[in-house]
C-alpha cells in the first residue's frame, strides 16, 4: 500500500513540473562604487540544461560561477506542488565609472533557449581622497593608495615607479589593509605578467604596521615583493591582484561566549589595475649591446703572462653593478687562429632586494695555444644601456698579452695546429699508406646469400610479416582515435575494477568507504557507457539514457534503489554486512545487464 502511495506522489510531482514554465530572474545592485566588490546571481527553476553568462564588459570577474541547487514540495488540498531553483553567482568588481548594461543571461533546455533580463549598473565615485595626493591633482605619485574591496578591507599592488625604460626594474610590492580581525591569507593569485621578466624577491617576515589611509586607521601588512622588468614599450596595464582571506566574525550575541561562536568566514578581494608607461630604447643598438638596463662596470684578467703549447690559459671578464645581470650575454671577441677558445664558465653572484638587482657575473674563458710565440688579446668591448644618461654606454678592456713557450719534441709529442699558421709545415710521414703496384693473389669468393632460395622464402616472409603489423597497427590506431568508444568498450573493465576495491573494503570492514566506491563504480560505468561527462550526469537522464538504448526497467529499478540505498548509507550509516553483500552483488548483477544489452 505504501508502495501504491508513493508511486502516485511521483506521479503527481512529475506533473506538476511537467506544466511548470521555465524562468530565468537576475538579482544585481543598481549602483555600485568604484573598485567595490559585489555579486550578481542568476535563478532557474529548472535543471537539465545549459546555462551561459554573458561578457562582465567593463568589470573584473573575481570568482563564478558558484553554483547552488534548492527544492521543495507541498501538498495542499490534494494539490502537490514544488519548486526547484539553480543559483549561479558570480563575483565582479566594479573599475570605472560609469553606466553599463550587460546582455541577458542563456539557459538553454532541450533545444529552446531562456534568457533573463539585461542588467544595468551605474558605477559611481567613492568620493574618497587617495593619500599623498592633493584635491584636484592627476597622479601625485605611484605609491597612492586606492580602495578595492571596501572601507574596512582592502588590498593594493604598489609600484615604485610608473615610468620606465624597457628592461627598467620595477619594484612591486603586494600590501594589504584592514580594519577587521583577519585569520590569515589563504590564496595568492598574481596576474600573468605576460610582458615582464618577474623575479621574486627573497621571503622577509615583517610585522605589521599601523597606518592612516584617508583619515582612518588600518592595519597593514607586506603580502608578497618581487621584481619586474618590461620587455615591450608602450603603456602596459597590469591586471588586479586577487587575494581569498579568512575573516574571523564574531556572533552578534555579546556575553560570555561570544568568542566561542566566532567562525572564519572567507572573503575575496582584488587590487586595481595598474598602468605603467615604459619608454622604448632610444637610438640605434650597438653590434655588442649586452641586453642589460642600468649601471654596469667590467674589468677584465689575464692567469698569466706565459704558457706552454697545448697548456690553458684562463681569461676572466666580470660584469658588475645594478640591473637585470641575470640575461647579461657573454661579450664577443676575436683571438689569433693559433688559440682555441673554449664556451666561457658563468659564475653569478647578484642578489635582488626590493631596490632591484644588484652584483656581478663573472665569465671565464679558457684560452689553449697551439703555437709558440708571441699572442695578443685585443680589448673587450661591452654595450649597454644607462638609465642615468639615458643613451648607450660601451665599457672597454685593456689589451692583454702572453708568450707561449715552444717545448721540447720528446716531451709535448706531435703539435696539434688550431689553424692557419705562417711557420712551416711539419712533414710527418707515419701514417701514409702507399699504392700497391703488384697485382697481388685473387681469389673467387664464396656464392652471395641474395643469390640463395632461401633468402627469397625469407624476404618474402619478412614482407607478409611487415605488412601484417602494419594492417595490425592502423586497425588499432583507428580504434582507438574515438575517445568515447574507447570509454564504451573499457567501461565494464573499469568498472569490475571498481568493484573489486568495494569488495575489498567490504572485507576489512570499512563499510563508509565501501558505498563510496560502489557509487563511483555506478556513475563512472554510466558515464562512459553512455557517452556523458561525470559533471552532467544526473539520475534523471540516466534513466532516459538508459530507456533510450532499451534497457529493462527491472535493471534501471534496480540501478535506482542501489543509488538510493548507498546515498542513504552514506549520511545515515546503519546498514549491516549483510544488506552491504546484497548491494554488492545487485550492483555486479546491474553493470552485467547493462553490458550485455549495450554493444
Amino acid at each position: 500500500m505504501k508502495k501504491v502511495i508513493l508511486f502516485q506522489l511521483l506521479i503527481m510531482v512529475s506533473l506538476a513540473m511537467s506544466g511548470q514554465e521555465v524562468s530565468v530572474r537576475v538579482e544585481y545592485p543598481a549602483v555600485v562604487e568604484a573598485g567595490q566588490q559585489f555579486n550578481v546571481s542568476w535563478t532557474v527553476n529548472a535543471g537539465g540544461g545549459e546555462f551561459s553568462a554573458p561578457a562582465f564588459t567593463g568589470f573584473y570577474k573575481l570568482i563564478g560561477p558558484q553554483t547552488s541547487y534548492s527544492s521543495s514540495t507541498q501538498i495542499l488540498n490534494g494539490k502537490v506542488s514544488r519548486e526547484i531553483s539553480y543559483s549561479y553567482v558570480y563575483f565582479l568588481q566594479a573599475i570605472n565609472e560609469g553606466k553599463y548594461v550587460l546582455p541577458p543571461a542563456k539557459f538553454t533546455l532541450k533545444n529552446k533557449a531562456y534568457y533573463s533580463d539585461s542588467i544595468r549598473i551605474e558605477v559611481v565615485g567613492s568620493g574618497a581622497q587617495q593619500p599623498g595626493q592633493r584635491a584636484g591633482a592627476a597622479d601625485a605619485g605611484s605609491n597612492q593608495v586606492v580602495e578595492s574591496g571596501g572601507r574596512d578591507l582592502f588590498v593594493n599592488l604598489l609600484l615604485d615607479r610608473k615610468e620606465v625604460f624597457m628592461g627598467e626594474s620595477i619594484s612591486a610590492t603586494v600590501k594589504i589593509y584592514t580594519r577587521v580581525n583577519l585569520s590569515g591569507v589563504n590564496e595568492i593569485k598574481l596576474p600573468s605578467f605576460d610582458k615582464f621578466l618577474k623575479s621574486d624577491l627573497p621571503g622577509q617576515q615583517t610585522q605589521p604596521r599601523d597606518e592612516s589611509v584617508n583619515g582612518l586607521r588600518y592595519t597593514t601588512g607586506v603580502v608578497q615583493q618581487f621584481l619586474l622588468y618590461p620587455q615591450v614599450a608602450g603603456d602596459i596595464t597590469i591586471d588586479p591582484v586577487q587575494l581569498t582571506v579568512i575573516v574571523r566574525q564574531q556572533s552578534s550575541q555579546s556575553d560570555l561566549f561570544s568568542d566561542f561562536f566566532a567562525q572564519d568566514v572567507p572573503k575575496v578581494i582584488a587590487s586595481q589595475p595598474v598602468k605603467v608607461r615604459v619608454k622604448p630604447l632610444p637610438g640605434t643598438r650597438p653590434a655588442d649591446f649586452s641586453g642589460v638596463v642600468g649601471k654596469l662596470d667590467m674589468k677584465a684578467s689575464l692567469g698569466k703572462d706565459s704558457v706552454n703549447v697545448n697548456d690553458a690559459i684562463s681569461f676572466k671578464i666580470t660584469i658588475s653593478g645594478n640591473g637585470n645581470l641575470k640575461i647579461a650575454q657573454a661579450p664577443v671577441f676575436k683571438l689569433s687562429p693559433d688559440i682555441e677558445v673554449f664556451d666561457p664558465k658563468i659564475t653569478d653572484d647578484i642578489k635582488s632586494s626590493i631596490n632591484g638587482a644588484a652584483g656581478q657575473r663573472t665569465f671565464e674563458y679558457l684560452l689553449i695555444p697551439r703555437h709558440y710565440g708571441d699572442f695578443t688579446i685585443p680589448p673587450v668591448t661591452y654595450s649597454y644601456f644607462n638609465t642615468a644618461s639615458g643613451r648607450y654606454e660601451t665599457l672597454t678592456t685593456r689589451e692583454f698579452r702572453f708568450h707561449a713557450i715552444k717545448g721540447n719534441d720528446q716531451n709535448t709529442g706531435i703539435t696539434v695546429y688550431g689553424g692557419v699558421s705562417k711557420e712551416d709545415v711539419k712533414y710527418l710521414g707515419k701514417d701514409i699508406r702507399f699504392i700497391k703496384s703488384d697485382a697481388g693473389k685473387i681469389t673467387k669468393p664464396a656464392a652471395i646469400i641474395v643469390s640463395k632460395p632461401s633468402f627469397l622464402s625469407f624476404y618474402a616472409a619478412t614482407l607478409l610479416l611487415f605488412l601484417a603489423i602494419l594492417f595490425v597497427r592502423r586497425e588499432h590506431i583507428r580504434r582507438n582515435s574515438d575517445v568515447s568508444r574507447v570509454r564504451n568498450r573499457k567501461a565494464g573493465k573499469i568498472a569490475v575494477r571498481r568493484l573489486r576495491t568495494a569488495e575489498l573494503c567490504l572485507k576489512n570492514g570499512e563499510i563508509d568507504r565501501f558505498y563510496d566506491e560502489i557509487l563511483k563504480s555506478l556513475w563512472g560505468y554510466l558515464s562512459d557507457k553512455l557517452n556523458i561527462p561525470v559533471s552532467d550526469l544526473t539520475r534523471t537522464n540516466a534513466v532516459a539514457a538508459l530507456t533510450d538504448r532499451g534497457i529493462n526497467e527491472d535493471v534501471i529499478t534496480n540501478l535506482t534503489k542501489i543509488l538510493d540505498s548507498c546515498e542513504f548509507a552514506r549520511y545515515a550509516p546503519s546498514s549491516s554486512g549483510t544488506e552491504a553483500s546484497d548491494i554488492y552483488e545487485g550492483a555486479a548483477r546491474v553493470i552485467k545487464s547493462v553490458e550485455n544489452s549495450i554493444a
